[in-house]
């Protein structure tokens, strides 16, 4: 008779939780793991235990060293839970390591918002995790405070821009460069300032977002050099005259200020793994309105620091990774080897539209059945996400991402669907495990980066913008058919006239299918993109349209993490997981 996962759980003690395991860790000096990556040492700058950033000098220094292989971990469309490419991210640069291979990781730094929002910690789980945890999730180098300031002096130049009367004619109907904090806060999301008196400012409608929403944050994550980060801060437009013409950052008067704010924003920040791998943790932008991927300049450096980098794209292959290849790899010029597709089983099961999973609710208890029929009932999600890795001529290996509840024969199920479609797959154990749990998954990826990828983009970039979006829609998405709004048709004839024509295109979207309707599960097909509004995002090079309700200044639940965070009496944070 089989056993039963979840009746063995139960009878084995607790593992200690991620910070725990993340506290026990003995860390090594932070030169040494800049040492093992190839960074010389006088690029180095500690900032404190286990932390530092590197010097910009060491993209020319690196530049002469072999290129490695270069590796984006996606995902199936996740369940409201995740499904854990960050572990798995580092999970298979440890398992890379334990084969032998010199291997890094490069991922987005976590948000506050999410981190004392719902998420908790964002820094990987068990024994796949980068070090010192509280130190990412909380403040780490500071890069995050520096965007915030820099996009909330552009606002502040902007309004005294209005409020003096001089330079530009802006108009204030048309500004929309809000203000940012970087935590959950709904009752910021729609404001009126310059209340009070005459010397109070102009008083208009304005509001804010989290600071990964914020275009600076998309700017710093695809800059390649302190002076075109200036540029691109420059280019930023804020709003429009009364004749509609665009008016800029560099127009205000306040890029140079701003690029001074993020100086030392633009250095990646190196950490370490569990098992001592390094870790390049930098950039945080927004996954839905911006490109989701941590920084050019990150994998710049981290592209000649050994055999292989691996990289994370935000959300499922339809968002994070189509914007890795269409945006991301257009800005560095780097072309990825092979790429990791993780899946779970509950997020199969998810996709049945059997179930229903809550954030911050325990999994259904018959969701965690034994069902590989359900897992199967599902499967056309990862099949459809398969298909568009390889639209752009990337080799993808599946990744089984185990939990607990898991049974062998679902396991058993997604290596018969990937096998099915000719792709590798492997379990992968690397939460309980480290390294040792992600070997299979390690030789699968090894593999597939020797045979190569011919690496293409979806779209030239002579491609009208309606047609990049199209594109993206009917070949990735699988919609039928796009439906543009009348102000989205102004607003695009208006950017291809303006000379933006050739910049790719961001599709701002639900992450929880891969439609615009978060309730259509699976791979649906027959339906139309809804295109309300397009935005110009000048600064960060991309246009992005948005399709349905999407928000920029996410709110707090019944039971924010925030409220398990706390201080022992030794002086330890405890309740950040």
């Amino acid at each position: 008779m089989a056993s039963d996962p979840q009746a063995i759980a139960a009878a084995e003690p607790a593992p200690p939780d991620n910070l725990t395991l993340a506290r026990r860790a003995r860390l090594w000096p932070i030169e040494e793991i800049a040492h093992r990556l190839g960074v010389p040492g006088e690029a180095v700058e500690p900032y404190g235990r286990g932390v530092a950033k590197l010097d910009l000098g060491a993209l020319e220094a690196m530049a002469e060293r072999p290129r490695g292989r270069y590796v984006v971990v996606s995902a199936i469309t996740p369940t409201p839970l995740g499904e854990g490419k960050t572990t798995t991210a580092i999970g298979l640069v440890q398992g890379l390591q334990q084969l032998g291979h010199a291997a890094t990781v490069a991922i987005r730094q976590p948000s506050l918002g999410p981190t004392l929002g719902l998420k908790g910690g964002a820094t990987g789980g068990g024994l796949s995790q980068v070090v010192p945890m509280e130190r990412i999730n909380l403040h780490l180098t500071g890069d995050i405070h520096a965007v915030t300031a820099a996009h909330n002096l552009l606002a502040a130049m902007v309004d005294n821009h209005l409020h003096q009367r001089r330079g530009v004619d802006l108009d204030p109907r048309s500004v929309r460069w809000s203000r940012v904090l970087d935590i959950n806060d709904r009752a910021l999301r729609h404001i009126v300032t310059g209340l009070g008196g005459y010397g109070d400012g102009v008083t208009r409608q304005s509001g804010f977002e989290i600071t990964a929403a914020s275009e600076v944050m998309a700017v710093l994550a695809l800059a390649d050099s302190l002076h075109d980060l200036r540029r691109r801060l420059g280019r930023m437009v804020v709003g429009e005259t009364h004749d509609g013409e665009p008016v800029t950052a560099e127009q205000i008067g306040a890029a140079g200020a701003m690029t001074a704010l993020l100086k030392e924003a633009l250095k990646p920040n190196l950490l370490q793994t569990l098992e001592h791998a390094p870790a390049l943790i930098h950039a945080g932008p927004f996954g839905n309105i911006a490109h989701g991927n941590s920084s050019v300049v990150a994998d710049r450096i981290g592209i000649h620091g050994g055999d292989f980098l691996v990289t994370e794209a935000g959300f499922g292959a339809d968002m994070g990774a189509e914007r890795f290849f269409n945006i991301k790899c257009r800005a560095s010029g780097l072309a990825p080897d092979a790429a990791v597709l993780v899946v779970t089983v509950r997020a199969l099961k998810y996709h049945s539209g059997r179930y229903r999973v809550q954030p911050g609710q325990p999994l259904p208890d018959a969701m965690c059945a034994e069902s590989p029929e359900d897992v199967r009932a599902g499967a056309a999600n990862l099949v459809k996400q398969l298909d568009n890795l390889r639209a752009h001529g990337v080799t993808p290996v599946v990744a089984i991402n185990a939990f607990p509840s898991d049974h062998a024969s679902e396991h058993a199920a997604i290596r018969e669907i990937a096998e099915a479609d000719g792709v590798r797959a492997a379990v992968a154990t690397h939460v309980r495990d480290g390294g040792a749990g992600a070997l299979a998954l390690a030789e699968a990826v090894a593999e597939a980066a020797e045979e190569g990828s011919d690496f293409h983009c979806l779209y030239p970039d002579a491609l009208p913008l309606a047609d990049k979006i199209a594109r993206i829609a009917t070949r990735i998405y699988g919609a039928a058919d796009i439906a543009f709004s009348p102000q989205a048709r102004r607003q695009l004839d208006a950017y291809q006239a303006m000379g933006h024509g050739h910049l790719p295109v961001c599709i701002a979207k639900s992450h929880l299918s891969l439609s615009a309707d978060p309730a259509l599960l699976g791979a649906p097909s027959g339906w139309t993109l809804p295109v309300r509004e397009v935005r110009l995002s000048a600064g960060a090079g991309f246009v992005y349209a948005l399709c349905g309700d999407i928000r920029t200044m996410p709110g707090l639940g019944a039971q924010p993490a925030a409220s398990r965070i706390d201080i022992d009496e030794a002086g330890e944070i405890v309740g950040l997981f």
